[in-house]
Parts: structure tokens; sequence; C-alpha cells
């Protein structure tokens, strides 16, 4: 069966742009693939080990091939815990909001906790090869500026520190197939309009992903 991981990024349940633009994604890819298996991960309801000493000289003891503590070990085991879902996943959906021109901190400490050696990643003299090889993302990206308009005052080469961190860890974890939607102006009475437009993309990208 096909697996489908959505990642929640948004704590904003009542009217989240990221939210509204993956629910239709959602909805539409429910109706062209009904046998398939949708799982929700919502960031702000998740539990999430800290990234500790122990877990930081599980990491270290690891790399270097040393035996690890008990403590280590079960340190370690959340971490590959928290992973699984990804791993078991073939394809995701991520809500992601802009926060202070970056994600939101919880995505982060998810993010910073499972992208370990041997967990989502592994390496050796030739360089780096990601273990979510074959998989596939769509990321909707919900900023309340305009960053992408010519004449922004936060143009995105500049202050876009959302999609080129989520791309670039994606791809650092295997996963080269990524569609991102955008969705800005959330602030404002025209981004109404801009929401509106992103919700219509996420069907039609829905349909064939």
């Amino acid at each position: 069966m096909t697996r489908v991981l959505y990642i929640e990024g948004s704590p904003n349940k009542a009217y989240s742009a990221s939210i509204e633009v993956c629910d239709a994604f959602l909805d539409t890819y429910r109706q062209v693939h009904p046998d398939h298996e949708i799982r929700k991960l919502d960031i702000w309801d998740l539990p999430m080990p800290e990234f500790d000493a122990a877990a930081l000289a599980a990491k270290y003891a690891g790399l270097s091939g040393t035996a690890l503590t008990p403590e280590q070990a079960a340190a370690w085991r959340q971490i590959e815990r928290l992973a699984a879902p990804f791993h078991a996943a073939d394809k995701f959906l991520f809500g992601v909001p802009l926060w202070n021109f970056s994600i939101p901190y919880k995505l982060k400490h998810l993010i910073d906790v499972i992208s370990q050696k041997d967990v989502l990643f592994t390496f050796d003299a030739a360089g780096f090869a990601g273990k979510l090889v074959g998989k596939k993302a769509a990321v909707v990206y919900a900023r309340g500026l305009a960053y992408q308009s010519p004449g922004s005052l936060t143009p995105a080469a500049e202050f876009d520190l959302q999609r080129p961190y989520m791309e670039t860890w994606l791809r650092f974890v295997g996963v080269t197939d990524v569609t991102g939607i955008v969705v800005e102006r959330t602030l404002f009475p025209d981004g109404k309009v801009d929401r509106s437009r992103a919700i219509d993309e996420a069907r039609a990208i829905a349909r064939t992903f």
C-alpha cells in the first residue's frame, strides 16, 4: 500500500494558510487514490526528545564504532522511532509556515533530531547518501508578506530561508522529487486571492502526485 506522511507545521489550526492548502491537496489526493494510506504528523502534538548529552554521545559513539551504553542506546532508539514514519512513507506533504524568514522551531527540532548518520543519511569517503531515496515530496510554503513579487521589501533572494532550507534538507536525505506550492501575503486582505490560487494549484498537483 502506498503511504503518504503529512507533516503539519502550523499550530494555528483555526485559519492557517498552510493547513488550508494542505487540506485541499489531501482532499483531492484522496479522491484520486482512495486506497492510499494518509498519516498526519502534527509537530505541535508530537513528543520529541531533546538532543541532549546522551544523544550526542550516542551519535559520536556510532561515528567511532564504539559500543553504546544503555543510556545512549535508549536515546538512539528514541531518534529511530521518531524517524520511522519517514522510512515507512512513500510520499511526503509538508505544511510549512514562514517564521522569522525560516521554518517553525518545532519543525527544525524534528529535523535536527532525526537527521543522523544511519538514520536518514550515511556517508563514506565518496560523500553523502540519503536514505529516503525513491520517495517524493510536496511542500506548501506560507508567508505573511510577499517575497516573490517584483519590488518586494523582503525579496526572496535575501529573506527566504524557508524554501531553500527545506529543499536542501530533502535532497540531503535522498528526496529529489520535490514540488513547492507557495502562498503569500497571508497577513493582508488581498491574501485571500493568493490563498485561493494556491488551493487550486495544490489540487492540480495532487491529481498527479
